[in-house]
């Protein structure tokens, strides 16, 4: 299972009392994220996952802004499933799934997403700020997953800080890169290239770069030579 920094409910923020967590940054990036998906995500309609779905908070901010995309959220942490479950519950939106539990690093993901029990051919899989807090095997996991479940017109989106041309976009990029490798070795800022890369291996190609507050990026990647 992949080690993250920071596991919801473990770092001083309030738990309620069925079981949802609240995470700070989410009240500081959900609005910008919203309104770029917003654009992306224009007209789509179908399933979409979000892998590393945290708190669950996200979720239910696209599902509510999105009312005509089927969201599927997911986790391996148990207590993350948990919050997942109960802001489904307490939200009331018929347009989130139960989460499910998928480790990233395992390539195939989830036995739902073969057995009927999961989403069909995604038109989107969305995934913030997890893959500088893992070890590589989970971006590997990652773009492998997505290029196998992700229909002809879907679209990889990532969120977080990244590098561009092997050099940080801010100083405080570099800073955070630095405490999260004295962290552990196999953590740290990525770079778009190397992100490339595993595209490129699954059929997969960089389409668009957003910049985003705070010195972060949305990537978009499609199928090769779609935009």
């Amino acid at each position: 299972m992949a080690d993250y920094v920071v596991e919801f409910g473990k770092d001083g923020r309030p738990v309620e009392p069925d079981g949802r967590l609240d995470a700070a940054a989410f009240h500081r990036n959900q609005q910008a994220i919203c309104e770029v998906l917003g654009r992306l995500l224009h007209g789509t309609t179908g399933d979409v996952l979000e892998a590393g779905s945290g708190t669950g908070q996200h979720v239910i901010a696209f599902a509510r802004a999105h009312p005509g995309i089927v969201w599927w959220p997911s986790d391996c942490h148990p207590q993350h499933l948990i919050s997942i479950a109960a802001w489904r519950a307490y939200a009331g939106l018929d347009n989130v799934r139960p989460p499910l539990r998928i480790d990233l690093s395992d390539p195939a993901w989830c036995a739902e997403m073969t057995d009927g029990r999961g989403p069909g051919p995604l038109a989107a899989v969305f995934c913030a700020n997890v893959v500088h807090i893992a070890p590589w095997p989970v971006a590997e996991g990652l773009f492998a997953g997505a290029a196998r479940t992700l229909r002809p017109d879907g679209r990889l989106i990532l969120y977080g800080p990244f590098k561009r041309d092997g050099h940080h976009t801010a100083i405080s990029n570099a800073v955070f890169d630095t405490s999260l490798r004295a962290a552990n070795a196999e953590w740290g800022v990525r770079d778009v290239d190397e992100l490339q890369q595993l595209a490129a291996g699954g059929g997969l190609s960089l389409a668009e770069i957003v910049e985003m507050p705070a010195n972060n990026l949305i990537l978009c990647f499609s199928r090769s030579g779609e935009t």
